[in-house]
């Protein structure tokens, strides 16, 4: 026996209804077939893992001075004109003061992971509090945030940097977990103006919604209402902004650290935060005509985190995209 075809018709609509993807499935999709980004994230992760496992993973302490080896080459080169023969216990050579750079590079991962995700998310809290509230609240809010906005995004971002790491650096609070503190807060109080106004602009698009309008007509307040409906729905371009902005402020720590503004030498080795990335290309610049290979280790380094850090925010651009959704 036959079932009725209008039985069968809404039996077929019930099983692809129950067979439909949300849309923060289909995101996972696309992200998952863009292969730059998969990578991407599996970079980052192994430099994240790399950061957290820093002392177990270096087979030297960084900061021991070995005498009598100073500037040994890497394992690819068996000697250099100087006469120095290559140790397979450094394979990255040592610097000026027979260190091991392979080490050295391992814990710079800790200062430059930090420094991209720390000052991220505090940027992110202010910009993303100060657009809410001067998109959805309007009128003076709106236009006193937007005019702070306005007259922090003038002030240009490395000369304040500078400035900042240059007048503090001897205070206590330069001194405060060998400058790391001084450096979040340099980086985080100019580079939120971007979040702000980014998500002012979704906030004001969005409160006009008719979601919104029925969440005002039954009282919800308006705490709630940012909260619930409003964050919700601009978690997607923050997202994507935080996979940009992660790697500009590791770039910046790199150029602040390769002028001497960066951490302080640490007092002893079981400080969390030996060097830094920057800092390395600094020690390696003055011997770069007799030893660059020195420059090699933390070069890579941050070239490879920026381009995973750039292919991930690509990814996740046109993954959280809605016209993206539907597509192959």
């Amino acid at each position: 026996m036959t079932a009725h075809p209008a039985v069968s018709q809404t039996i077929a609509s019930f099983g692809e209804a129950t067979k439909a993807k949300t849309p923060n499935q289909e995101a996972i999709e696309r992200l998952m077939r863009n292969k730059a980004s998969v990578m991407g994230f599996f970079v980052i992760l192994l430099f994240i893992l790399v950061a957290i496992f820093a002392r177990v993973l270096s087979p030297h302490d960084p900061l021991e001075i070995t005498s009598g080896q100073k500037y040994l080459p890497p394992m690819w080169i068996k000697e250099t004109p100087g006469g120095k023969a290559s140790n397979p216990d450094y394979p990255l050579g040592t610097d000026s003061l027979g260190r091991d750079v392979l080490s050295r590079v391992i814990f710079g991962a800790r200062v430059s992971m930090v420094v991209g995700f720390v000052p991220t998310l505090v940027i992110v809290v202010i910009g993303t509090l100060v657009g809410m509230v001067a998109g959805y609240l309007g009128g003076r809010w709106d236009n006193l945030l937007m005019r702070l906005t306005d007259v922090i995004y003038a002030f240009p971002d490395l000369l304040f940097f500078i400035i900042v790491m240059v007048s503090l650096r001897d205070s206590w609070l330069g001194q405060f977990m060998n400058g790391m503190f001084l450096l979040f807060i340099s980086l985080a109080v100019v580079n939120w103006v971007g979040v702000a106004r980014l998500v002012r602009g979704q906030v004001l698009s969005l409160k006009q919604k008719e979601f919104i309008e029925a969440a005002r007509a039954i009282g919800v307040r308006t705490p709630r209402i940012m909260t619930h409906h409003l964050l919700p729905n601009t978690l997607g371009v923050i997202i994507v902004l935080i996979a940009f902005r992660v790697p500009g402020l590791i770039i910046t720590e790199a150029i602040l650290g390769y002028l001497g503004l960066g951490l302080r030498p640490p007092a002893n080795s079981d400080s969390m935060f030996v060097t830094s990335w920057g800092g390395l290309l600094l020690e390696g610049q003055s011997a770069i005509n007799a030893q660059p290979w020195i420059l090699l280790g933390p070069a890579i380094c941050i070239a490879l985190v920026v381009l995973a850090f750039t292919f991930l925010g690509d990814g996740l651009r046109d993954a959280l995209d809605p016209r993206m959704r539907g597509t192959k």
